[in-house]
């Protein structure tokens, strides 16, 4: 079977998971290639800046239906990653999403994307999204449910996992898009606990990721907190070597639409310390039965406890608790997945 992946592509979660999923198909026994959106001009409102992106995923796809039937000669499947990369699609096709704009376009940020998002998963011959979470946060989620299949984003360990002593990183967090990820919030949480913390006991620093020092001063946050290191965008193998050397991962998200960084933490033994959020936040669960003390609104408390008191053997159980999130797991929805596609 053929399959064109139009991958949207507006984050680096985004496009590892779509390259994940080209992966997962192609072991599943189908020709697969990803058609990539060209990043847009940003844009000053949300509504914008989707329908920039919803252009550029239709000219990807026409693109990329061209390429195929010249590669291939005959017409292929396709998989639209995300509502967005739908909106405007020149044909119909299935859809995988992490999360929908009825959840996180509120108001007047989604005034044209949810009634057209709507219809397109009206329209869609099946949805893929990545947990249950995100298909329940609409409306019509027993309708759809049929048509559903969860398709999740794998997440393996990224290497030997160092138990807490060897760790000399004290905490790591991801702060692409600052303000969703609440890194004011985490900046706060770390000033508070260094001020409880007696020299020599200092518990060593914070590193943020994802962002560097301009971005972050955009955003309005402040990094001059001591013992804070910034080190902004960094390719996958250098981030991951660093959350590695992390005892915890700390993060206080506004919302979160599933939460690749905290899974992938999680499965190199970082305790995850992170206040609760809405969205489909699939790492929420598995971080309160790991410890239920590291989920809680007084985040302060929570990395305190993690940093000074923590629970003996976390890292192996929550790579265990990960199981579920295995490549082999995501190959075996994937060829379920193209089973409804054929």
């Amino acid at each position: 079977m053929h399959i064109l992946i139009v991958s949207l592509g507006s984050t680096e979660g985004l496009r590892r998971a779509d390259e994940e999923l080209r992966a997962s198909l192609v072991r599943a026994g189908a020709d697969a290639a990803l058609a990539r959106a060209d990043p847009p001009r940003p844009a000053r409102t949300m509504m914008l800046t989707d329908l920039a992106w919803a252009r550029a995923a239709r000219a990807a796809a026409v693109r990329g239906l061209a390429e195929a039937r010249a590669r291939w000669g005959r017409e292929p499947a396709v998989i639209y990653s995300s509502t967005t990369a739908a909106l405007l699609w020149p044909r119909p096709g299935a859809i995988r999403f992490d999360a929908l704009s009825v959840a996180n376009r509120p108001g007047r940020h989604g005034l044209w994307q949810r009634p057209l998002e709507r219809r397109r998963l009206e329209q869609a011959p099946l949805l893929l999204p990545w947990s249950d979470g995100a298909l329940a946060e609409t409306p019509d989620a027993a309708g759809l449910r049929e048509r559903s299949l969860v398709l999740p984003v794998p997440v393996e360990p990224s290497g030997a996992l160092k138990p807490a002593g060897e760790r000399d990183i004290a905490a790591i967090a991801y702060a692409a898009n600052p303000a969703k990820k609440g890194i004011d919030r985490v900046l706060a949480a770390w000033q508070r606990v260094r001020a409880a913390t007696s020299l020599d006991a200092t518990p060593g620093e914070l590193v943020i990721a994802g962002a560097d020092s301009r971005e972050l001063r955009r955003a309005g946050v402040s990094t001059e907190a001591s013992l804070v290191r910034v080190v902004g965008a960094l390719p996958s193998n250098e981030y991951r070597a660093l959350v590695r050397r992390a005892r915890v991962f700390v993060c206080a998200p506004r919302r979160e639409d599933y939460g690749i960084a905290q899974l992938e933490a999680l499965a190199d033994g970082c305790q995850l310390v992170t206040t609760p959020a809405p969205g489909p936040y699939v790492a929420l669960p598995i971080a309160r039965q790991l410890d239920p003390r590291l989920t809680s609104e007084d985040l302060a408390q929570a990395l305190s406890c993690a940093l000074h008191d923590p629970v003996p053997g976390y890292e192996r159980r929550a790579r265990q608790a990960l199981a579920g999130f295995s490549r082999g797991s995501a190959d075996h929805a994937a060829a379920r997945a193209l089973q409804r596609l054929a």
